[in-house]
């Protein structure tokens, strides 16, 4: 019971083009492996060429201290500020640079450089300030996608305050929950914002949100979908009022290297959500560093992360990363497929993308949706491509590579979390032959293995399960107010090693595949088999759009497979369909993994990040109650269709 079983089986490999590698930031796997090595055998060594990138208000006097494990601090002694790091850095040589381009829901296009962002952000800074918000208060952020967001961030950051970004879709009592267990004394949100063709009223939920915290004395309010909204005059101001006579330059806030730069909330299986805590320089070094290789980026790019910046995606790579970079980073306000199926190909071809971050999930939605909807836009200028989020199964993989790619641009399928603040095992574009569904090999600083229950490393293509052995800079320093709970979710089960939660085994080429959630295993018959290699399985079937798989009990074999398929459009949904997809299942992998159950349903229970929530299903699996956080959940209704489908 020591092992995950890995029952999927994939040959194709697909290296970088001469032409990409020629061009690429890295390019020789010498130089990698060189790099790689250099960065766990002397993490000093190779963090200070990092950091020595960077302008610092102050040097630091030590890389890293890791005495006061599993608290690690880096950076030590050094001062600088994430704000300054973004944009004051780039004002003499990107000043007139595009550094946001951005197009709201319907069609509204404007265009930033990094000289009018720098200037923005500094009255809007000015503004907090004027309005008693100081280093160390925590302020709530509760927006649509709009260039104000990022701008929000980057003010909190400039006066050292401690940002809490929560998605502008969550309900007035998650962000309840959030703001007390931050202490927020400040929020900043909008009237409303526009999602799939409707306002959002926003300033009515963090009014319902704060009724009664008299903590919370200023409410920011960007006028944006114009429509009406209370208002209290004591506490309430409106964004264009509170910087109208501020200066456009306010100093940044010398930070020391492991003040709180942000609060990010994470949902747990069950219980309150976690407050994910980054400390400001390890945070930026590692931001800086992995946008800089992964992405590959270079001067005249337009790069483009579908994410949302209420999420750690969004942080990291839409505003820190890309901005230390002194990328052109396009932001878009509303849905994928609003007003239209092609909304994102549309953007793509409009804006000259040629760097395309999007989530498995997402993907999976326009494979259901089709071929001709890419295919009418001109995506010629994207050179390369990205996955973040789940696991992407091998044919979604597949099609993103041929249908959005033309075959010629790389993917780098990038594994992370919100712990560990970025991208941690990823292909490096100029450098990684890649194989579809792996996330390939570690990224240098990241000492990743698999081990067993015991912590003892797996030899290759043994499932087990994924820890990072070393501290990284990005990584988490705890859960805001609850130590206690930091060491036991993420420390507790192997000492110095990271948990990271995830099964994942490791080929004979080194590369990762990551196998899921361990609280996703099945363990059917003696056999621990992973979810994702299921849901890959079902996913190569012709007709499948998109699966998701858990276990129930049964009294045979422990656990039995239960699938829950969406069927493309064009098929017949019936007992044939069913015995057809079990029967595929077996012959792709075995028929130890061939489900006990297929259920059809036209949308899964997914988070607002676009992440199947398993645990949800299981409960319709078991025919039990719902019980836990469920403040994440995109759509209530998705989960209710499906309980009534079961009665």
């Amino acid at each position: 019971m020591n092992e995950i079983e890995s029952v999927l089986h994939e040959d194709r490999r697909f290296p970088p083009s001469a032409d990409f590698a020629a061009a690429a930031r890295l390019s020789d796997e010498a130089e990698y492996q060189r790099l790689y090595r250099q960065s766990i055998d002397d993490p000093d060594a190779y963090w200070s060429g990092v950091a020595g990138e960077l302008p610092w208000m102050e040097p630091w006097t030590q890389v890293l201290d890791w005495s006061e494990k599993p608290v690690a601090k880096w950076f030590i002694g050094g001062k600088l500020n994430a704000s300054a790091w973004c944009l004051d850095r780039h004002l003499a040589e990107r000043g007139d640079k595009t550094a946001i381009l951005w197009e709201g829901e319907p069609g509204d296009v404007r265009e930033i450089s990094y000289r009018e962002l720098h200037a923005d952000v500094s009255r809007f800074a000015n503004g907090l300030k004027a309005r008693g918000v100081k280093k160390g208060d925590r302020v709530v952020i509760y927006m649509p996608m709009i260039p104000e967001l990022a701008m929000a961030v980057l003010a909190c950051a400039r006066i050292g305050a401690i940002h809490s970004v929560v998605f502008g879709g969550f309900s007035a009592r998650a962000l309840r929950e959030r703001i007390e267990d931050g202490g927020c004394t400040a929020a900043i949100t909008c009237d409303g914002g526009w999602r799939r063709g409707k306002i959002l009223p926003l300033k009515q939920e963090v009014d319902e949100s704060i009724e009664g915290i008299d903590s919370v004395h200023t409410v920011v309010v960007v006028k944006r979908g114009a429509n009406d909204v209370e208002w209290d005059g004591r506490r309430d101001v409106w964004y264009h009022d509170l910087v109208a006579d501020q200066p456009a330059d306010c100093p940044p806030e010398p930070m020391d290297s492991e003040d709180p730069l942000f609060i990010l909330y994470t949902s747990g299986s069950t219980g309150k959500p976690k407050g994910i805590l980054h400390t400001t320089a390890g945070y930026m070094v590692g931001a800086y560093h992995s946008t800089k290789y992964v992405f590959d980026l270079r001067e005249d790019d337009v790069y483009w992360c579908t994410a949302d910046v209420g999420w750690i995606t969004g942080h990291s790579y839409i505003v820190y990363g890309p901005l230390a970079n002194g990328a052109t980073v396009l932001m878009y306000e509303g849905a994928p497929t609003t007003p239209h199926a092609g909304r994102f190909w549309e953007l793509c071809e409009k804006h000259g993308v040629t760097v395309f971050y999007t989530a498995p999930t997402a993907i999976r939605t326009f494979v259901r949706l089709g071929d001709e909807h890419v295919k009418k836009h001109d995506l010629s200028k994207l050179r390369l491509l990205g996955t973040v989020g789940e696991p992407i199964n091998p044919e979604a993989w597949m099609w993103y590579h041929r249908v959005v790619g033309g075959e010629r641009c790389p993917i780098v399928d990038t594994w992370w979390q919100t712990e560990t603040g970025g991208i941690m095992i990823t292909p490096l574009p100029g450098v990684t032959a890649t194989k579809p569904g792996s996330a390939t090999r570690p990224l240098m600083g990241v000492d990743a293995a698999i081990v067993d229950e015991d912590g003892n490393e797996l030899p290759p293509n043994h499932g087990g399960l994924l820890v990072i052995r070393k501290p990284w800079p990005s990584m988490l320093r705890g859960l805001w107010g609850d130590m206690d709970r930091y060491r036991e979710t993420y420390w507790a089960k192997f000492g110095d090693y990271y948990f990271a939660g995830d099964g994942a085994r490791r080929d004979e080429d080194g590369y990762f595949w990551i196998m899921g959630r361990v609280d996703d295993v099945i363990n059917v018959s003696g056999h621990r088999l992973s979810t994702m290699e299921v849901e890959s399985a079902l996913v190569s079937h012709e007709h499948v759009c998109e699966a998701a798989v858990v276990g129930r009990a049964d009294e045979v074999t422990g656990q039995a497979i239960c699938a829950f398929v969406t069927p493309d459009a064009s098929v017949t949904v019936d007992d044939g369909l069913r015995a057809a997809l079990m029967e595929h299942v077996a012959e792709e992998i075995g028929k130890l993994a061939r489900p006990a159950e297929i259920r059809f349903t036209n949308a899964l229970p997914k988070t607002r990040s676009g992440k199947i929530m398993r645990r949800l299903l299981r409960d319709v699996a078991e025919g039990r109650e719902t019980t836990g956080d469920m403040s994440t959940i995109e759509d209530l209704s998705v989960l209710a269709k499906l309980r009534e489908n079961q009665e």
